[in-house]
């Protein structure tokens, strides 16, 4: 059992002048998980015999790809040279852009953030993305050169690089390596001297920032959370401003890594609370959590409300799971606030639910995670991007799923990216290229070393989140890198694709594309639907249209039996009439035959672009 920390009471020196609370961003790869493992060691938080890599990425997921998906909050003890102890609060948080939202709550919860940047990459797309984030917080940013020890490493270039974002001296820049754990030290006792310590006043009433939750089968709705002013104890009656929630307070306690209880949390104290709360819809991440007999006025700033970018459908390939996916659904959402859904039908599969995730690697870890932890088999739809529909009486809709998509329309608006792209110098002309081809137009084009080139598009929505990453990585070697935000609406001449098995459109097969692209996706959709959808015991045709115009067709050949096998000479006609009757059931049956589609079928509309 490791020691229980007890938080600072001394009557000379306030609660808090001894407290940080720091975040690490970075580009994804660039050495956060690895740099927090380090800290962690350094800082005696788990023995050698516990020590593990990523030792705080928990989900199996996150170890399987080596990257973050939630953000992770844990309490390190730190030593400084003079003698003195100070509480040192951790967040680690994800890299990738589809979890930005992630790296934004973290921010929330600290006072300072340790800008991590690869020494041989340097500056990529997500490195100034929170970099930005970090300064319109109001954090006291801290750069860090890391993976110095590569033979490829050029910490000078990279320092550079970062200082010149940053608008610092390149002597302020820190060089470690997580992985040796050389220049650790100075790091830790340069988070000491430059991130301020919390402000907060432990007399005034209650306020603390719900900036996580997570649902426990036991124990009910964990909150992770930021005390700002007055003191959380175990045993307090509290309230949830926002929801109204009056839950008592069974348990707090702070994570090191592991869940260690508490008396109480002060000011600028990051920990843990317990209420046994069952219900998930009473708790909500951005809250307000005060004490009920003495509440706070005034809430904490939440967070900006996540716009989903990317809608799917998620059905249970059992109908009679639908309920627990929405249990599933529920629960999960209180762990992912960037999950969104509603209920929808579809003739092909059932009853379902319309999902909006951040982007498509957000979808894929959302649909992994409901079949891991929930035991859920699912299908997932085509995914599509959100449109505004103008209709011929002037108003307007918002349309997420292809056929919800109106007949009667004046035009439709698309959303648009400002995408910006870092990548080596010698593939300007690639990356150009291959943004012409997803519809993009230059905005602004600067170098910002001789080597390496920013360039900055406006590009539409649905081009970028269908297989365009993979693309780039591709063309310039793995070296680009990419981030985007969203720059509003713009009309464009789109077209849904409809695919008609047997004469029957399959909603779950539905696309908006646009129009000069409809015939290539309908004709890529249709010959690899006819590799995957098995032989029926008539013949399926698989036909792409957009509107009552057929584009595209393949026939998936019946099954046939040699119905006269068996007849050894006699009459012609009485093979013919075998034929034919043959012949009738198979018209009989088309007429009647519904087609079974397998799950790949599914799958494989989500990788038709990459493909």
């Amino acid at each position: 059992m490791p020691a229980r920390p007890t938080p600072f009471r001394s009557p000379l020196v306030p609660p808090t002048a001894r407290l940080r609370n720091f975040c690490i961003v970075a580009h994804i790869d660039h050495g956060k998980s690895t740099l927090a493992d380090r800290l962690l060691q350094r800082c005696g938080a788990v023995s050698e015999r516990e020590m593990r890599e990523q030792m705080l990425d928990s989900m199996d997921l996150e170890r399987e790809r080596g990257i973050t998906i939630k953000a992770q909050a844990v309490r390190l003890r730190h030593r400084a040279p003079d003698g003195r102890e100070y509480i040192l609060n951790l967040i680690d948080t994800p890299g990738h852009v589809d979890f930005t939202y992630e790296v934004s709550r973290s921010l929330a919860a600290c006072e300072g953030a340790v800008l991590l940047v690869d020494a041989v990459q340097g500056v990529e797309a997500q490195t100034l993305a929170n970099a930005l984030l970090a300064v319109e917080g109001g954090l006291e940013v801290v750069p860090v050169v890391n993976k110095i020890d590569l033979p490829a490493a050029d910490a000078d270039r990279v320092a550079a690089e970062v200082a010149a974002v940053l608008g610092v001296s390149p002597g302020e820049v820190l060089r470690v390596s997580s992985k040796s754990g050389a220049g650790v030290e100075e790091l830790l006792e340069a988070i000491v001297a430059r991130v301020p310590p919390p402000q907060g006043e432990e007399a005034d009433p209650l306020r603390a920032l719900v900036f996580d939750s997570y649902y426990d089968t036991y124990r009910g709705v964990v909150c992770y959370l930021r005390v700002r002013d007055g003191r959380l104890s175990t045993g307090d009656r509290l309230r949830f401003l926002a929801t109204g929630e009056s839950p008592a307070a069974d348990e707090v306690g702070v994570l090191t890594p592991g869940a260690v209880p508490v008396g109480g949390l002060g000011p600028g104290e990051v920990g843990y609370l317990i209420t046994g709360v069952k219900d998930i819809d009473r708790v909500r991440v951005g809250d307000t959590v005060t004490r009920f007999d003495r509440p706070a006025t005034v809430s904490l700033p939440g967070y900006r409300e996540p716009k989903p970018m990317v809608f799917s459908g998620l059905y249970p390939s059992d109908g009679d799971q639908f309920e627990r996916l929405r249990e599933a659904l529920e629960k999960l959402r209180l762990n992912d606030a960037a999950l969104s859904y509603e209920p929808e039908t579809s003739r092909a599969l059932g009853f379902g639910f319309r999902c909006g995730f951040l982007g498509l690697l957000h979808m894929e870890i959302v649909r992994e995670r409901l079949e891991r932890e929930y035991d859920l088999d699912l299908v997932a739809t085509a995914p599509s991007v959100a449109y505004q529909v103008v209709l011929p009486d002037g108003g307007e809709s918002e349309v997420r799923s292809p056929q919800d998509l109106p007949e009667a329309r004046s035009e439709i608006l698309e959303p648009y990216v400002r995408a910006l792209v870092i990548a080596p110098a010698a593939y300007t002309g690639t990356v150009m290229e291959l943004l012409r081809e997803h519809r993009g137009e230059l905005g602004t084009m600067q170098y910002l070393t001789p080597e390496r080139v920013e360039l900055v598009y406006r590009v539409p929505l649905a081009e970028i989140v269908f297989g365009f990453f993979d693309r780039l990585k591709s063309a310039t070697r793995g070296y680009a890198s990419l981030d985007y935000e969203h720059d509003g609406y713009r009309a464009a001449d789109l077209a849904r694709v409809d695919i008609l098995l047997n004469g029957v459109a399959v909603d779950a097969f539905s696309a908006i594309v646009h129009r000069e692209a409809a015939y290539a996706y309908g004709r890529r959709l249709v010959d690899r639907l006819r590799s995957l959808i098995p032989r029926q015991m008539f013949d399926v045709p698989i036909q792409a249209a957009v509107g009552s115009r057929v584009i595209a067709r393949e026939t998936v050949k019946a099954k046939r039996k040699d119905v006269i096998a068996k007849c050894y000479g006699g009459d012609v006609t009485r093979k013919r009439k075998l034929l034919e009757k043959q012949k009738e059931g198979k018209r009989r049956m088309k007429m009647v035959g519904r087609v079974e589609v397998p799950q790949e079928a599914f799958i494989a509309v989500l990788r038709v672009d990459a493909g």
